[in-house]
């Protein structure tokens, strides 16, 4: 599996999409922010002086009135209608502010104010209130603006009785609120932008896996989930339509080999039925008390039974190497084995039938070719059949070749014949079991139709393969391509 480039990675993408939104969240705070401010920096407003004096000029007509009145509720009162912060400090100790504890410094400078005031220094009014009429004072409380500094004495029948001294508004103070709320619309709305942005796509293609797992699940095994996007999800996705195929795979091969069990078993059932239908009927005839039978039929009849019982047993013997051979249950005895041994060995049991039909039978090694690893029991049973086959096909005076061959490393062993051929459409099907390439002799064939699957079978446990070239001009080739030597540890 190829490795993810990394700016494909889904986990590179969070990280990276994080990243971004926190600079963009903080950007466009910035910039509203500078925007504010700059808003705010041009709003004019009374000197911080003035804006002292009208407070202190309020504060000492209602003291004047009341001198026990509630000093920090009018504070409170004032800094509505005003909208400055301020404090009030009295020479009786009485402090009150309208926005939190005062800066101890300011305190610390406006009792210092008073205590010059109350020393017979007298109160210099601010320029510009001298004469202002009440309606323009009240007009200037209404201006808004920032106040950086100033203090305003509160008199009472000429004498100082306290101070009123205005409180630093920074920009950030004033725009904090609306900061604050920016902040939250900025988070939320780029949090979901962002979740949109990453997860959306992912969620997708989450979702189509889900479905598609779904859909195998309940039985379709043809669904597949989308494997675009590069990153971890579409390996998920890639792994996933893999394991979807390696189960079609074997579903679609469980169905073949139940087939091929089915076949099998009705070719099981034909072949042994044949036999035994065939020994039935002579062993019936034979018990028959009413039929005189002479001694030469009677002979012939157990003949019959005896090559029809031969027959039989040779299925079931061929039926049983089989089923050894395909559950590896027959153990091979591997050494190296002479090629001239296991070639001596077949022309010796198949000579006396190829003289009696005039089919010359030889044998050739060629050098390299003298040693073959493998089993010598089962390699030999894998020629004999080989050979007994091309026997079988070769018309009389034909000839039938063996031959053993040095290609690369490997020992191929050949059985050739000169007969008639087998049919292209054939050739694939010729190591199945019970297969015939002519239906209509399937009754007389002496063979068990298991001869060629047997080889096979063999060949393969060995670690070989086994190859067949023909035509009906130059007959049959069966090629049986095996190791030369054991491999020795």
């Amino acid at each position: 599996m190829s490795e993810i480039v990394w700016y494909r990675s889904f986990y590179w993408r969070i990280a990276l999409g994080f990243i971004l939104f926190l600079a963009g969240v903080l950007a466009v705070q910035g910039a509203v922010m500078f925007w504010l401010l700059g808003r705010a920096e041009s709003v004019p407003g009374p000197p911080p002086r003035a804006f002292a004096w009208i407070i202190a000029e309020d504060i000492g007509a209602a003291v004047a009135a009341d001198p026990e009145m509630d000093l920090e509720r009018y504070v409170r009162d004032s800094a509505q209608e005003q909208g400055y912060p301020f404090f009030v400090l009295m020479a009786d100790g009485r402090l009150a502010s309208s926005q939190g504890p005062p800066p101890a410094p300011l305190v610390q400078e406006a009792r210092a104010r008073l205590r010059r005031q109350r020393n017979g220094r007298r109160p210099d009014r601010p320029p510009g209130l001298g004469g202002m009429r009440p309606d323009g004072a009240a007009q200037l409380r209404r201006l808004r603006g920032r106040v950086a500094g100033g203090a305003g004495e509160i008199l009472v029948a000429g004498e100082v009785v306290g101070v009123v001294t205005p409180m630093p508004v920074t920009p950030l103070r004033q725009l904090g609120p609306t900061l604050g709320v920016v902040a939250a619309g900025l988070v939320v709305g780029g949090t979901a932008l962002a979740a949109l942005l990453i997860f959306g796509p992912v969620r997708r293609r989450l979702d189509d896996l889900e479905s598609a797992a779904g859909r195998v699940g309940a039985g379709d095994l043809t669904a597949r989930a989308r494997e675009d996007g590069g990153d971890e999800v579409a390996r998920l996705a890639a792994a996933f339509n893999r394991m979807a195929g390696d189960l079609r795979g074997r579903a679609d091969d469980l169905l073949a080999a139940d087939r091929a069990r089915r076949l099998l078993l009705a070719d099981v059932s034909h072949e042994l039925r044949t036999p035994l239908t065939a020994m039935r009927g002579y062993l019936e005839t034979l018990s028959m008390p009413t039929l005189d039978l002479d001694a030469d039929t009677r002979g012939r009849y157990v003949n019959i039974i005896s090559e029809e019982t031969r027959r039989l047993e040779r299925i079931v013997g061929d039926l049983l190497d089989l089923a050894k051979l395909d559950g590896g249950g027959d153990s091979l005895d591997l050494q190296d084995v002479p090629v001239e041994t296991l070639f001596g060995r077949v022309v010796a049991r198949h000579e006396h039938e190829a003289e009696s039909r005039q089919v010359g039978l030889h044998a050739t090694i060629a050098p390299g070719a003298e040693i073959v690893s493998g089993d010598e029991l089962r390699l030999e049973q894998a020629l004999q059949n080989l050979t007994a086959n091309a026997l079988r096909h070769t018309p009389d005076r034909g000839r039938v070749d063996l031959k053993g061959e040095l290609d690369g490393g490997d020992v191929v062993l050949s059985v050739r014949d000169t007969g008639s051929g087998i049919p292209p459409e054939h050739l694939p099907h010729v190591f199945e079991r019970f297969y015939k390439t002519d239906p209509s002799r399937v009754h007389d064939a002496p063979g068990s139709g298991l001869g060629l699957s047997i080889v096979k079978a063999i060949v393969e446990r060995h670690g070989g393969s086994i190859h067949l070239t023909s035509s009906p001009s130059g007959g049959s080739t069966f090629s049986i391509r095996l190791p030369a030597t054991r491999s020795r540890t």
